[in-house]
C-alpha cells in the first residue's frame, strides 16, 4: 500500500503577525485536496508539553525540538503539517527543515506596532507591564528567516491572498 507523502509548512513571524489566521485559512484548502492536515499551534502544544511554561531559553530549546520531532513523525505517516509557531530562533526552524525533507518556510512580516495593535492575547501588554520578559520582538530578538520559501506581508495582504500564495508554492513544489 502506498502511503501519501506528507510535507510541512512552518509559518513563522512575530506574535500577532497573522500566523494563526493564515493557518486556519490554509488547513481547509489543503484538506479539500484530499490531504490529512494537522496544525501544530505552539500555544496548544505548549499547554501539553510545558503546562507551567517559564519561557526560559532551555525550555524553548526543548519545546521547539519536540515540536519539530512531532511534525516529522506526522509527515512520515503522510500527514501534512502546518506549524503555527513564532520559533524566534532560526535554529528551531532549521532543525525542523533538517528532519523534514519536504518543508516550506513561510515568513510572515508585519510591523511590530501593527502586531501590538492586533494582540488579542495580551502578549505585548504583559511584556510592557513587566509581567513577561521574553516576548519576541519586544524583549527577545526574533530571527527572521534569511531565505524563506515565501514571504507574506500581512500589513498589506489579506488572509485569502496569503493562503493563495502558499497554495501556489505547494503546487509549484508538486506537493499538491
Amino acid at each position: 500500500m502506498n502511503r501519501p507523502q506528507g510535507f510541512a509548512i512552518w509559518i513563522t513571524g512575530l506574535p500577532a503577525s497573522g500566523k494563526s489566521t493564515i493557518a486556519r485559512g490554509l488547513k481547509p484548502q489543503l484538506e479539500a485536496s484530499g490531504m490529512t492536515v494537522e496544525v501544530l499551534e505552539s500555544d496548544e502544544v505548549r499547554r501539553v508539553l510545558t503546562p507551567e511554561a517559564t519561557y526560559s531559553q532551555a525550555e524553548r530549546d526543548l519545546f521547539y525540538r519536540a515540536m519539530a520531532l512531532m511534525g516529522a513523525k506526522l509527515v512520515a505517516y503522510g500527514v501534512t503539517v502546518i506549524f503555527d509557531a513564532t520559533a524566534a530562533k532560526r535554529a528551531y526552524r532549521d532543525f525542523a527543515r533538517n528532519l523534514i525533507p519536504r518543508f516550506i518556510e513561510v515568513a510572515v512580516e508585519c510591523p511590530l506596532e501593527t502586531c501590538m495593535q492586533r494582540d488579542y492575547k495580551g502578549t505585548y501588554q504583559r511584556g510592557q507591564r513587566g509581567e513577561s520578559s521574553t516576548v519576541p520582538g519586544l524583549q527577545e530578538p526574533y530571527e527572521a528567516p534569511l531565505r524563506p520559501d515565501l514571504t507574506i506581508d500581512t500589513a498589506k495582504a489579506q488572509t485569502g491572498e496569503a493562503v493563495e500564495h502558499i497554495l501556489a508554492l505547494v503546487k509549484e513544489r508538486m506537493f499538491l
